[in-house]
């Protein structure tokens, strides 16, 4: 399997600075401040990133349970609302799916519905993945 690279680079204070992240096999470069991660201000936040990464990955492993079952899903919606508490502490992560799948039940949708919170691998990051670090300081 691929390994997946993205960066930030942040400069200046906590409160007066200003970074920038960046997704490079997306070509997606974009603006973080204080602001935009802790008010309301512009730009992005890494809480967004985490939740669009999310929703992405429960989408697809949702569409892979049920592919796998014998279903074709005709569309899979998944927003996720990142909850940023004091600490700053990530606190909760809100699923919203929606799914058009003909012939499926309820009951059934549920179960794999849950299947994929568990199992898709970025929910299994959330809940607590090796962190291996590499710092140097430079001057």
């Amino acid at each position: 399997m691929p390994t997946r690279t993205a960066s930030a680079e942040w400069q200046g204070t906590l409160k007066d600075g200003r970074g920038t992240l960046k997704l490079p096999a997306a070509g997606y470069e974009g603006p973080f401040t204080y602001a935009s991660r802790f008010e309301q201000g512009e730009g992005t936040n890494p809480e967004e990133l985490i939740g669009a990464a999310h929703a992405g990955c429960f989408s697809m492993f949702l569409s892979a349970l049920l592919t796998k079952a014998g279903y074709t899903p005709n569309s899979i919606r998944t927003s996720a609302t990142v909850h940023l508490t004091d600490g700053p502490t990530i606190s909760l992560i809100e699923l919203d799916c929606e799914a058009d799948v003909p012939g499926l039940s309820e009951e059934e949708f549920q179960t794999f519905a849950a299947q994929a919170k568990e199992g898709c691998p970025v929910s299994k990051a959330l809940a607590g993945p090796d962190i291996r670090l590499t710092a140097r300081l430079v001057s």
